[in-house]
């Protein structure tokens, strides 16, 4: 007797799947072989009695660079010229790790800048208002 519980599994809108099992499944996804962005996993499963289920799952791949860029976010209005900075990082290099590219750079928060000068001014301060007295 053929049992008829499948479950066959879908990268996106593939008329062929990927995979076509017998249930329990343990199924490792290659997303190598995937283009970088939006993709779904859709499962289809059919039960003993030939009642099919489906599940659908999105999912984003992402296998090439991080690309960060700071000085421009997702739908800003700007106007005029701005100026951007672009890093693109990844794990190209499995033998070496290498500091310089790793972290884009970002500037020094103003509160910072703030907190600094007041620290700096109340010293000032403090020198002229006790020590030269």
């Amino acid at each position: 007797m053929q049992t008829k519980k499948r479950v066959k599994v879908f990268i996106d809108d593939a008329s062929q799947p990927v995979g076509d099992f017998l249930p329990p499944v343990n199924f490792q996804l290659d997303t190598t072989k995937l283009t970088d962005g939006e993709h779904s996993l859709k499962i289809i499963a059919n039960s003993s009695d030939g009642i099919e289920g489906i599940r659908v799952i999105p999912f984003t791949v992402r296998n090439g660079p991080q690309i960060d860029v700071d000085g421009l976010k997702d739908n800003e209005v700007v106007d005029e010229s701005i100026d951007l900075t672009i890093n693109a990082y990844g794990s190209e290099s499995q033998e070496q790790f290498l500091v310089s590219g790793s972290e884009t750079p970002k500037a020094v928060p103003s509160w910072l800048w703030v907190l600094l000068i007041g620290f700096v001014s109340w010293g000032i301060f403090y020198l002229v208002s006790n020590v030269v007295v």
